[in-house]
Parts: structure tokens; C-alpha cells; sequence
């Protein structure tokens, strides 16, 4: 009716048309009623006649299996189709295994970890790392999130001719990562033609930001909502701004790490440890060998809740350990029944020690004076400095590095702007990666030359920076330094306690809170030390109003550069 035809034209679609794949039963029974009740809707409206006896018909396209691996472990198949659609189930990479069930994810990792492949046209029960042909790719990476399965798998159907185009919903997180390696295949062998880069999503009042993504063999192209000439796998079109190209530099490897994840709760109150401190042991050794402060992210973005931690370090024997008596014993009742239920037998094995103590991390932070940390999931990129013997939590990413310099050149916009468009994100907080966020930064020309004038000039603006940060952090009018002569004997950093009567303006005095509000000072300091590594880099006409894309536009020309030298 709306194109001027007449009411009997005879219709050669329908719901007959519409396939879909649901693993739970229920869904996929209301999917087939949904497609019916809207197919009557629509032909009402529209003038045309519908079923009647019965109204509701089989609809056996939507089928109720599994979308990606088969009862007998092999891969799903999906139907030929025009274009697919969906908003595929999303569940983070490191959380597979958990909710998933080991079965499972031991089935999905033999399927999809693994060289890609080309499947012939029609083929079933065939593997991306079982076929005969030569591997081109990988498959989907091992921590990748859920969602990204559906991105492989449809690439694949378009490549083998059975399908035109696609759109699915993913957590924008898949702009960077792991996840990003199927937006990378799809933009090598395909066209992302039309994407929303960072939407919010409401579901069962969960809020979390997601990326909408519809790719195939098609000319043109949209992002968020405005032409351009292409899209790049991180999502972003500026023609010389595609950040999928930058790539992580030698001289940045070793720097940069995750803190240590405890698997278990390992964690005691500071009153706990303190009286612990002061005990004798079998062996003649203090427990402050073996118990230490424990920063999170929350301990840098709101207040020092005077957290520790039992660490029995990397390779302690068990024997050795319990001569360590009373966090010995903590551990044996409050972490090991645990840990003997942990699916990974190293986890059960050395059940006294961390899950994943970052062996690596902790060398690289062996001889430092201190450290520079920032908190892997935060509203505002902040560095901070870190006593050397406060354990880092997994909350937080490390920076193996104890110099001024390098402090300010990270709490510089320029690297701000790197790690936001490098890193990925978790509902609406950034997050960093010291793959992509750190390994790639381009550092200033000559970086690392001793005591330069232009290394001082950061060195100084940083030091300012940091000092009238800490000073609003803890005033000295409002904050005492306490500590005892064990936590003193062992190196432990004095802790700030609130003075009688500011207890509550005390709690206000966050780091959350201080850039939240970003007083004219704090600016001012930023933008002195903005003004010293601009020069570093030799960026003479660079002024505050410079526009951040051309910011991102050089430094990603320096990364480009430096990796071609080095190869």
C-alpha cells in the first residue's frame, strides 16, 4: 500500500524467512511467537491479509542449539543467510571459564584458538584450527570476550559467500585488546560500513557502554552517524589517525605490568598485621618478610584503608612458609579450602602462594626507590607514586620506573590522550593496558639522556605537580603521619590519620574528588608540565588550545616512525 500497489500483490517474503539460533529453549519458543505477532501487525497496518487457521504457524528457521560449538565439540554451523543480525550474549574474557563451566570452555578454545583457516562452502563439523589448508589468522584469542565468537564466525560466513552483511552489539571494549583481533581481520578482508562507537546500554539497570558494528563487502561508510572515508578496527576514520597500526616499541617492554592477583583471601586488616609484626618465629625471621601493605585501585582514587596482605612471594616452599606462624595458619583456614576447590591444579598445588604473582613485575620493581602506579579502571588517568614495599593489587597497572621524568611525562595530556584511545573501556571508565596503553607510547626524542635541560624542566613541573597534589590530599593542618617501630624497622610508608574534628573533611580529600573538581592550580600545574614535555618532543608551537587530534596525529607519526627504524 505504501508504494502505491494494490492490496492483493502477492508477498514472497515472510516470517518463513527469518532464521535465527537460541540456546535457550524459552527464548527461542518467544522469539517464534514475537516474529509471528509482529508479521500481523505489520500486514494489518499495511492492508494485507494474514494467516487465520491457525494464526500462529512452526516457525523451525529459529532453531534452539548452541550458536558455537555442537554437543559432540565440533563447530556450529550457521544457515545461509542475507545479512545477519544480533545482540550476542556479552561475558569478559576472563570470566568465560567461570560462567561458562570447564567443559565448555575447554570445547570453545579447542574449536576457535587456533589457525584460521578458510572453510569450503558447505562444509560442517570442521574446526578453524583442524583444517587441512594453510592458517592465515588467529581464530578468536583465549581472552577474548564472548561477543567477539559472533564477530569471527560471521566474517567467515560473508568470506564463504554465505551472507551479505552483518550487525551485531558488542561492549565497546572491543576496540582494543585482545577482542580487537577480529575487528582487525574484519577491516583487513572486509568494510565496517556503519558504526556507533560508544553508545550507553541499559539493561536490568545495569549500565555499560557498547559499540555498534555492521561490516561487509559494501562501499561507503558511517561513524556515529557521520560520513567518512573509512573505518579502522579501534573504531576510529581519521585517515592518517588509525591507531590499529601503532605498535608497541622494544625500548618500552619490560616496564609496565598488571599487580599481583591474589586468587584467595589473602587479605588481613592493618590491626591484624601489626600485631602480627611483633611476634618471634621458628626460623628467627620477622613476619614483615611475609606481610605487607596492599594497595587497590581504592586506595588511590578515595583514601588509604590500610589494607595488607600475606605474600609468601614467588617460590617459597611450603615448609618454609609455615615457619611463618600465625599468617601461616591464616592462610591454612581462610585460603586454602578455597584454593583446593580451584579448577587449575598450580592454584591447588601452591595453594599458600598468589594465583598470578607477577614474577616478572616483581624484578622489575627489585632496587627501585619507588614506583609509579595508576589504576587500571578509573574515571580520571591519574599516576601516582608508590612506596617500593607496598604490594600492588591486580586493580592496578604498574610502571617499573622510580624517575621524575618519566612520572611527568605519563601525567602529561599527551600520554592522557594515548591511553584514551589506546586503551579500551568498562561502562564508561577508561581502562589501561600496558600493552597498548604504555608499549606503545612514543616517548620525547632523547628520552632517557641524563640530566638534560629539557628532562629537568619535566622533572621540576612534576615535582611541583606532585607535591600540591599531596599536600591537598593530606594537609598537614588536618593530617597526622603515625606508624610503629616494627612497620618503621621494615621500611613500611607512616600512614595519614585524620586529626580530631576533620575526620569528615578528610573523607572528601580523594583524588577522585580533586579532578573531579580540577581547581584552577591543579590546572595551572598541568599545564606547566604540558608546557615541558611539549618542548621535549620539540613541539614549539604547541599552546593548551592545540587540538587533541593533532596531538594524537604526531605522536602516532613518532610511534610509526620508531617502529620502522627498529625493523
Amino acid at each position: 500500500a505504501e508504494c502505491g500497489l494494490p492490496a492483493s500483490l502477492d508477498m514472497r517474503t515472510g516470517p518463513q524467512n527469518v532464521l535465527g539460533l537460541e540456546i535457550n529453549e524459552y527464548a527461542a519458543e518467544l522469539a517464534r511467537v514475537t516474529v509471528w505477532i509482529g508479521d500481523i501487525q505489520w500486514s494489518r497496518r499495511n492492508g494485507y491479509g494474514h494467516a487465520v487457521n491457525p494464526i500462529l504457524r512452526p516457525l523451525n528457521g529459529i532453531e534452539h542449539r548452541d550458536a558455537l560449538v555442537n554437543p559432540d565439540g565440533t563447530e556450529a554451523i550457521w544457515p545461509k543467510a542475507d545479512v545477519i543480525v544480533g545482540n550476542p550474549p556479552f561475558l569478559g574474557g576472563s570470566k568465560k571459564r567461570r560462567e561458562l563451566g570447564d567443559d565448555y570452555f575447554e570445547r570453545l578454545n579447542a574449536v576457535f584458538v587456533g589457525a584460521d583457516t578458510i572453510r569450503p562452502q558447505g562444509t560442517r563439523g570442521q574446526t578453524c584450527g583442524r583444517m587441512v589448508s594453510a592458517p592465515t589468522e588467529p581464530c578468536v584469542p583465549g581472552g577474548a570476550d564472548l561477543v567477539c565468537y559472533w564477530f569471527y564466525k560471521a566474517r567467515r560466513q560473508i568470506e564463504a559467500g554465505l551472507c551479505e552483511a552483518a550487525g551485531l552489539v558488542a561492549t565497546n571494549s572491543i576496540r582494543g585488546g585482545a577482542n580487537r583481533a577480529v575487528l582487525d581481520a574484519i577491516v583487513e578482508k572486509l568494510r565496517i560500513f556503519e558504526a556507533w562507537s560508544d553508545e550507553p546500554w541499559v539493561n536490568d539497570g545495569a549500565a555499560v557502554r557498547v559499540s555498534l558494528i555492521a561490516f561487509g563487502k559494501r562501499d561507503g561508510a558511517r561513524l556515529d552517524g557521520q560520513p567518512v572515508e573509512k573505518i579502522h578496527a579501534d573504531l576510529t576514520a581519521g585517515v592518517d589517525l588509525n591507531f590499529s597500526n601503532a605498535t608497541p616499541l622494544p625500548e618500552n617492554a619490560g616496564y609496565s605490568f598488571q599487580g599481583s592477583q591474589k586468587i584467595g583471601a589473602f587479605d588481613i586488616p592493618g590491626k591484624l598485621a601489626r600485631q602480627w609484626l611483633n611476634l618471634p618465629n621458628p626460623n628467627g625471621k620477622p613476619n614483615a618478610e611475609v606481610v605487607k601493605p596492599s594497595w587497590n585501585g581504592l586506595d588511590v582514587t578515595r583514601r588509604p584503608r590500610d589494607g595488607w596482605i600475606i605474600d609468601f612471594g614467588t617460590d617459597m616452599p611450603e615448609a618454609d612458609a609455615a615457619l611463618y606462624e600465625k599468617p601461616f595458619e591464616y592462610a591454612l583456614k581462610h585460603v586454602k579450602p578455597e584454593r583446593m576447590t580451584n579448577n587449575r591444579e598450580g592454584y591447588r598445588r601452591y595453594w599458600w602462594r598468589h594465583g598470578e604473582p607477577r614474577i616478572a613485575m616483581r624484578s622489575a620493581l627489585s632496587g627501585l626507590s619507588r614506583y609509579i602506579a595508576t589504576v587500571e579502571v578509573a574515571k580520571h588517568r591519574v599516576f601516582v607514586w608508590m612506596n617500593r614495599n607496598i604490594l600492588p593489587d591486580k586493580r592496578l597497572i604498574v610502571i617499573a620506573r622510580d624517575d621524575d621524568v618519566t612520572f611527568g611525562i605519563l601525567s602529561s595530556r599527551f600520554h592522557e590522550l594515548w591511553s584514551l584511545h589506546l586503551g579500551a573501556t568498562l561502562e564508561d571508565r577508561p581502562c589501561y593496558r600496558p600493552t597498548t596503553c604504555f608499549e606503545t607510547f612514543p616517548f620525547p626524542p632523547g628520552f632517557e639522556m641524563a640530566a638534560s635541560p629539557l628532562e629537568m624542566a619535566i622533572a621540576d613541573a612534576a615535582k611541583d605537580l606532585n607535591t600540591k597534589r599531596e599536600k591537598w590530599l593530606n594537609p598537614p593542618e588536618w593530617v597526622t603521619w603515625v606508624t610503629t617501630p616494627e612497620e618503621e624497622a621494615a621500611g613500611f610508608p607512616k600512614r595519614p590519620l585524620a586529626k580530631p574534628g576533620h575526620e569528615a573533611d578528610m573523607k572528601k580529600r580523594t583524588l577522585t574528588n580533586l579532578y573531579n573538581e580540577r581547581p584552577a592550580w591543579l590546572d595551572m600545574a598541568h599545564r606547566a608540565l604540558d608546557s615541558a614535555v611539549a618542548a621535549a618532543y620539540g613541539w614549539t608551537d604547541y599552546t593548551p588550545e592545540m587540538p587533541d587530534e593533532e596531538i594524537l596525529r604526531r605522536l602516532l607519526a613518532l610511534n610509526l616512525q620508531r617502529a620502522g627504524e627498529q625493523q
